[in-house]
C-alpha cells in the first residue's frame, strides 16, 4: 500500500498545476510569443524562480504532461491485460487518449499554437522522440528482444504516429481498429519470439 502523499508534496503538485493551468490560459488568450514567464509566475502568483522549479523553460509549460503521457504508453504495454498482444493494448490506450483529446475543447486551439509556433513544434518532436524510444523500450523488454530491436522501434514508431490518424477520422474506433489490425498483422508475423 503506497503512503499517502504529504502536505508539502501536495503543495508542490498545486503549485505545478497552477503554473500550468495559467501557462495555458495566457498562451490561449494572448498567443505563446506574447506571454513572458514573469507574466505566467505572476498569474500563478509565485515567483519566477518557483516557477523554473516545476518547468525547465518555458516550452515544459505547454507540455506539462510529458512525463505522464510517457508513463502511460509504457504502462500501456507492460500492464496489459493477459493475453493481449502489445498491439491491441496500444490501440486501447491510443484509441483511448485521442478520443480524450478530441472532447477536450482546448485542445484545437493549443495543437494550432504549438504547429504555429517553431520553439513549440521542435520541443513537441523532442518529446515525440523520448517517447518512442521509451515505448520501443518497453515493447523490447516485453519481448525479451535487445534494447535497439527493429520490429521493437517500428511497431512503437507506427503506433505513436497513428495517433493523428485516429484523432482526425470521423470514425475514430474504425480508424484504430484498421490501423492496428496492420499492425496487428504485421507484427504477428514479425515480432520478436516472446511478444
Amino acid at each position: 500500500m503506497s503512503e499517502p502523499i504529504g502536505r508539502r508534496e501536495r503543495k508542490k503538485a498545486q503549485t505545478r498545476q497552477a503554473l500550468a493551468d495559467a501557462a495555458l490560459r495566457l498562451f490561449l488568450e494572448r498567443g505563446y510569443d506574447a506571454v513572458s514567464v514573469k507574466d505566467i509566475a505572476n498569474a500563478a502568483d509565485v515567483a519566477v524562480t518557483t516557477l523554473f522549479k516545476h518547468f525547465p523553460s518555458k516550452e515544459a509549460l505547454v507540455f506539462d504532461l510529458d512525463a505522464d503521457v510517457e508513463a502511460a504508453l509504457v504502462s500501456a504495454v507492460r500492464d496489459r491485460t493477459p493475453g493481449q498482444s502489445i498491439p491491441a493494448a496500444l490501440r486501447d490506450h491510443i484509441l483511448e487518449w485521442s478520443v480524450r483529446i478530441v472532447a477536450d475543447e482546448r485542445t484545437a486551439g493549443m495543437r494550432r499554437m504549438v504547429e504555429e509556433t517553431p520553439a513549440l513544434s521542435e520541443y513537441a518532436r523532442r518529446m515525440w522522440v523520448r517517447h518512442e524510444t521509451a515505448l520501443a523500450h518497453a515493447i523490447a523488454e516485453e519481448c525479451d528482444a535487445p534494447a535497439d530491436d527493429l520490429a521493437c522501434a517500428s511497431l512503437a514508431r507506427f503506433a505513436l504516429e497513428s495517433g493523428p490518424l485516429v484523432e482526425r477520422h470521423a470514425d475514430p474506433h474504425q480508424a484504430a481498429d484498421v490501423i492496428f489490425g496492420l499492425l496487428e498483422e504485421g507484427w504477428t508475423a514479425r515480432r520478436p519470439a516472446a511478444g
